[in-house]
């Protein structure tokens, strides 16, 4: 069986008999004025009830200790009752083995409490002296074999308020009694003890490290407005001020020790269990104050009042201490759980909030305060994903003054992808609960789709917008072009049929005179045939008639002999033998050109490759030259220049287009152009560009 419901089936019995016995001995058997049930119902009851509570929930020795040391307290206080009760006994040959019952009890509560204190909040300490320090704290325990061996009379616990120095000990020792004043005033007096635990104490809590510290500050004080408290009540006896003061530093012991649980794991809980544990130790020792606060009159005023005051006085506080029970149980579930209202009504809100915002940024923005406020959090940063994957360095939507790495984070996913992450700082008060954990990952979850479908929206404006430019730049350039035809055939063509007319009438009317000659009749012929060579170039250059009559490969090849440097064509035996869409042969036939002539003229290159490979429905072709590289400089890499026509050729195609550099040196362009599907209407307009 676990350790911890032995100890919890053998001290729970324990404590609850005597507890029982002491309610119904001086509460009812005995009642008058000064029943003395103070102390067990108000001081001691709170602590028991936390102890058997933690031996539910951990095996740790430290919650075995103040199990024991509460059952302890409550054991010794049945003793002086029964003690009170039969003075008697006290004339017994045996009495001084009984009364280790007592002396064992009070020591066995004032050591265990003392470990419990200088161990907080895990039992594990941080150098040898203190573990040494330790172990001298249980040296109250002896006090009951030391003096029953060394001293000649009965030394009586001097909580029950008889001294026992008439009493004689026929156990001691007579060659023992020598030690007696040392036992008295080192074991039987735990006063030294006390001393050095709240020194440890004292040590850890002022002097630790600053995660020490931090752990045991809270405890510390705790014990220190206790020692205070008892200090007052043995110089200041019977005032009912720091009687009550005495009883409200013992219930603030276990608060501070929920308090070690919830931040700091005490008692060896676990992290995902503090929460839960935090909540339902919290409530039980709240309704154990709220019955302690309501009886507390009836006890401490029983010799000042009469009946009806009394129950007059018990219910009124009942009634007037409900709400406070009700706030205090609300606000440590806020603190353990967060703000269950405020986190519902920032889920309810939030897709209103998403739906108005109209573009990233704005959304990403009302989602970062919607978390910031549903959470409490310092502050919170949204920060969107790459399409690698890659989180963006400066965050899009931000809420608070962002300070610090982030405590929390939560993905935005949508699918397989990741969209971006949320951030979160740390909350203003406390930690963040198990509850408030799964809240954030709740919101990503139902933020991501939004964020998906916004970020969608932008890029397909922005798809939309380059779509336009494109067909505004290919609109441009079929202007251009035609400009370009009508200056050639009037700069070019035009003059020399003009020229060729001049002339021919020249010769018509030599003919007349018979002076015309068979040379100058060759030389119109001359001119007539320089005209035709024109005209097909022309021609030529709006579409070679051999791409036309043999192919893609076949018409890059016919230009190579007259490329300014070496040019490799290379191609595999099924795109020689290949025709491809009018509209594909064309945009590829211009993008070489067009790639061609940026290279002739910028690259100082002095080789160029054309490569053209078939693959998976797609015709991939490259361009590398062994030049100087594009640079931002270059006007391949020009938002108006050879690069941008290239791209908008091919995206009219549904293509795309990649510049790298190329090794050793030089560029190298990759075109990509599907082959096996229907592409949008722009292929009129690139296929006629040239």
């Amino acid at each position: 069986m676990n350790r911890r419901w032995v100890c919890l089936a053998t001290l729970g019995p324990i404590g609850v008999a005597a507890l029982v016995y002491i309610v119904v001995v001086r509460g009812f058997i005995e009642a008058d004025a000064d029943h003395g049930l103070a102390w067990p119902m108000l001081g001691v009851l709170p602590l028991f009830v936390f102890g058997m509570w933690l031996l539910t929930v951990s095996s740790s020795r430290t919650a075995l200790f103040i199990a024991l040391a509460a059952t302890a307290m409550l054991v010794g206080s049945a003793y002086e009752t029964f003690m009170q009760r039969n003075l008697g006994l006290m004339t017994e040959p045996w009495f001084p083995l009984v009364n280790l019952i007592g002396l064992t009890a009070d020591a066995t509560a004032t050591a265990a409490f003392l470990v419990v204190f200088a161990t907080f909040p895990d039992g594990r300490l941080e150098s040898r002296w203190q573990r040494i320090a330790v172990a001298v704290l249980w040296t109250p325990l002896l006090v009951g074999p030391l003096t029953l061996i060394t001293t000649p009379h009965v030394v009586m616990s001097q909580y029950i308020g008889i001294s026992g120095d008439a009493i004689p000990n026929p156990y001691a020792v007579p060659w023992l009694e020598w030690a007696a004043p040392a036992v008295q005033f080192l074991i039987a007096q735990p006063w030294p003890a006390v001393i050095l635990g709240l020194v440890l104490l004292a040590s850890r809590a002022l002097f630790g490290e600053p995660e020490v510290r931090a752990r045991t500050r809270v405890m510390a004080i705790t014990v220190g407005a206790s020692v205070l408290a008892f200090g007052l009540w043995t110089f200041v006896p019977g005032f009912w001020g720091i009687e009550v003061l005495v009883y409200a530093a013992l219930i603030a012991m276990p608060i501070a020790a929920i308090h070690g649980i919830f931040r700091y794991g005490a008692f060896d809980i676990a992290p995902g269990d503090r929460g839960r544990n935090v909540a339902r130790s919290s409530n039980l020792l709240i309704t154990v104050i709220y019955a302690i606060a309501v009886a507390m009159p009836a006890i401490l005023l029983a010799g000042r009042l009469r009946v009806v005051p009394a129950i007059l006085i018990t219910t009124l506080l009942a009634v007037c201490l409900l709400p406070v029970r009700t706030w205090m149980q609300r606000a440590i579930h806020r603190a353990v759980f967060g703000d269950r209202d405020r986190q519902l009504m920032m889920l309810s809100e939030l897709g209103t909030e998403l739906e108005r915002a109209g573009e990233p940024r704005e959304l990403l923005s009302r989602l970062a305060e919607a978390v910031r406020d549903g959470l409490g959090a310092s502050w919170v940063q949204i920060r969107l994903a790459s399409t690698d994957g890659a989180l963006a360095a400066s965050p899009v939507g931000v809420a608070g003054i962002v300070s610090g790495d982030p405590i929390l984070s939560a993905d935005l996913v949508r699918g397989d992808e990741t969209l971006g992450r949320i951030e979160v700082g740390p909350r203003y008060r406390g930690e963040y609960s198990d509850a408030e954990r799964m809240l954030l990952h709740t919101v990503a979850g139902q933020a991501a789709a939004s964020v998906a479908n916004v970020r969608l929206t932008a890029q397909l404006a922005e798809q939309l917008d380059e779509l336009t430019a494109s067909r505004e730049r290919l609109v441009a350039a079929q202007d251009d072009e035609r400009r370009r035809l009508e200056r050639d055939l009037h700069d070019g063509i035009q003059q020399n049929v003009v020229a060729q007319i001049a002339a021919l009438r020249l010769a018509r009317n030599r003919l007349e005179r018979g002076e015309l000659t068979a040379a100058e009749l060759a030389a119109l012929q001359d001119q007539t045939r320089e005209t035709l060579t024109d005209l097909r170039e022309l021609a030529q250059g709006i579409h070679p008639p051999v791409l036309t009559d043999n192919g893609l490969v076949a018409a890059i090849e016919s230009g190579a002999a007259r490329y300014p440097i070496p040019l490799a064509v290379t191609a595999d035996a099924a795109v020689r033998a290949e025709r491809y869409p009018d509209d594909i042969e064309t945009t590829a036939y211009y993008v070489l050109r067009e790639a061609l002539a940026n290279t002739a003229k910028h690259a100082n290159a002095s080789h160029a490759a054309v490569g053209l490979a078939r693959s998976n429905g797609h015709l991939r072709i490259s361009i590398t030259d062994d030049g100087c590289g594009i640079g931002e400089a270059s006007p391949m890499s020009a938002t108006t220049g050879g690069l941008a026509n290239i791209r908008d050729r091919v995206a009219a195609l549904r293509g795309t287009v990649s510049v790298s550099a190329a090794e050793p040196s030089g560029t190298t362009v990759l075109v990509d152009l599907p082959v096996d599907r229907d592409v949008p209407v722009e292929r009129e307009a690139a296929g006629r560009l040239g």
